[in-house]
């Protein structure tokens, strides 16, 4: 029997959404409720930047609306690289500052992980100065109880092994791993990444480019995923996140169609929830459909 995987949002995915002011999710107050009742997920990721200008009333009242929409904020994520590597002078006090206001962010809202992206360049001297670092971090914010991930990016943490390897090398049980789809799939080694990184990893973010007419996944299979993932006994949280095909990018000047992230959404939930159910829970929806 495979571990339970809950199925949650990354909130970033409906940016469009509350740029257009839609009337579904005209602003982030109503994302919780939003991801709730129309796309059917339990839980968000929360990049930090969309908290730009708040204060703890403003954050208290988000996390109080993720309680009435049984929506929970499971991760707050700093999409903006971080250098671990240079431990003294103004920038390192800078960037103690920024994680302490970001683990406090996560405290206010009931958020047991951060996840953060070390930019370092791929040698041995910034291996061992980035676990240095974080091994420093990790102090800073024990007070707050929370996980920190690590999100693989260009660099010292895009080998998936070179990654574990770090994770290894900081110890504990407060740090671990955020990895993609996406960031699998442009390794080119999908299913080895995924299995590499899924067991340090509390959540990961489920990349989706979007579907053809068919329901088929762009550029990669959605159900090699999810195998991947649970060949090594996966069973946290997978994460939808939009991020969209390069066919929607401008070419020749023109701009692409417009592309409707809703239904985009809907579709992956409903193949996801499909590949990680039970074997009795996909009969009990077929005999669901014959009524």
């Amino acid at each position: 029997m495979q571990p339970d995987i809950l199925l949650t949002l990354s909130a970033g995915s409906v940016r469009p959404l509350l740029a257009a002011q839609d009337p579904r999710c005209p602003t982030i107050f109503a994302v919780p409720q939003f991801v709730a009742t129309d796309l059917e997920l339990r839980g968000l990721n929360l990049p930090a930047d969309m908290l730009k200008g708040f204060g703890y009333t403003e954050i208290e009242r988000l996390r109080d609306e993720a309680d009435r929409a049984h929506c929970p904020v499971l991760l707050l994520s700093e999409e903006n690289p971080i250098d671990f590597t240079q431990r003294t002078g103004p920038g390192w006090h800078q960037t103690l500052d920024r994680l302490r206001r970001l683990a406090t962010a996560a405290n206010r809202l009931g958020c047991p992980s951060i996840a953060v992206r070390a930019s370092a360049p791929a040698t041995d001297e910034a291996f061992e100065s980035t676990a240095a670092g974080v091994k420093i971090v990790l102090k800073e914010i024990d007070k707050f109880e929370l996980n920190l991930l690590l999100a693989p990016v260009e660099g010292l943490t895009f080998d998936a092994a070179r990654l574990t390897d770090l994770i290894k090398k900081i110890g504990g049980f407060r740090i671990g791993s955020y990895p993609s789809f996406a960031h699998a799939y442009a390794t080119g080694e999908l299913e080895k990444t995924l299995r590499k990184l899924a067991p340090y990893a509390p959540a990961i973010a489920a990349s989706v480019r979007g579907f053809d007419k068919a329901g088929a996944h762009d550029g990669y299979s959605l159900a090699e995923c999810i195998e991947s993932v649970q060949s090594v006994g996966y069973g946290n949280t997978l994460a939808l996140d939009f991020v969209g095909r390069d066919d929607e990018k401008k070419k020749g000047g023109k701009k692409a169609a417009p592309v409707d992230i809703v239904a985009e959404l809907d579709m992956a939930r409903r193949q996801l929830a499909e590949l990680t159910a039970e074997p009795d829970e996909i009969a009990q929806g077929a005999d669901d459909d014959e009524e």
